[in-house]
């Protein structure tokens, strides 16, 4: 539901199928994905052995997971035409070359500290800690998240780039997607904070 969620990857995506086409975009994000996933496995081998150390520490996070989440879907909310404009600028520049596209994609995903804070926040909640191997299932769940973004942002990019003239004519439709995508995460993230409200409460 995140990943589907149009966020500021998305936007660059969408940005990039309307100014050169889909070639140009999924090979991004290919870059992207590829940028994240390297991202969130360093998270995970640095932040996976603190967590399985620290009850403290693993409830903190759930927490500031859910209320992580809700800051990222209010601010998509507030700030949804911003974003929505920011698209532009990726048609002021020539063409891309194909490897261009995928280094570019990567370094947005991979030097992202947004990202940085949303694999350190986001993932762990979902760790299964009376199972070990904290790091291990971290890393798993960042594979699956990068695979995932792939074929999801994948399909935004087509969609954007078979659209191209009708997205690019109403800035509205493109606000309209950053809202609902705000909307999405701020569910998730009270749903993420109920979790960790019943934990509480059982423990």
């Amino acid at each position: 539901m995140i990943i589907l969620a149009p966020g500021p990857s998305v936007l660059f995506v969408i940005a990039r199928a309307i100014a050169w086409g889909r070639r140009v975009a999924v090979l991004t994000v290919l870059g992207n994905s590829s940028g994240a996933l390297v991202l969130s496995v360093v998270v995970a081998l640095g932040f996976g052995p603190l967590l399985s150390r620290s009850d403290l520490l693993y409830a903190a996070v759930q927490w500031g997971g859910g209320l992580y989440l809700l800051y990222l879907g209010v601010d998509a909310w507030r700030k949804r035409a911003a974003h929505a404009a920011d698209m532009n600028v990726a048609a002021e520049s020539s063409e891309p070359t194909l490897w261009q596209c995928v280094r570019d994609g990567f370094w947005v995903g991979a030097l992202n500290p947004k990202g940085i804070v949303f694999f350190a926040a986001v993932l762990p909640p979902f760790v299964d800690k009376d199972q070990g191997n904290i790091a291990q299932q971290l890393v798993l769940m960042g594979i699956i998240f990068a695979v995932l973004a792939f074929f999801l942002d994948s399909t935004w990019g087509l969609l954007a780039g078979t659209a191209r003239a009708w997205l690019a004519n109403d800035t509205r439709r493109l606000i309209f997607l950053r809202a609902m995508g705000g909307i999405v995460i701020m569910i998730l993230g009270i749903l993420v904070i109920a979790t960790a409200a019943r934990d509480l409460i059982a423990s």
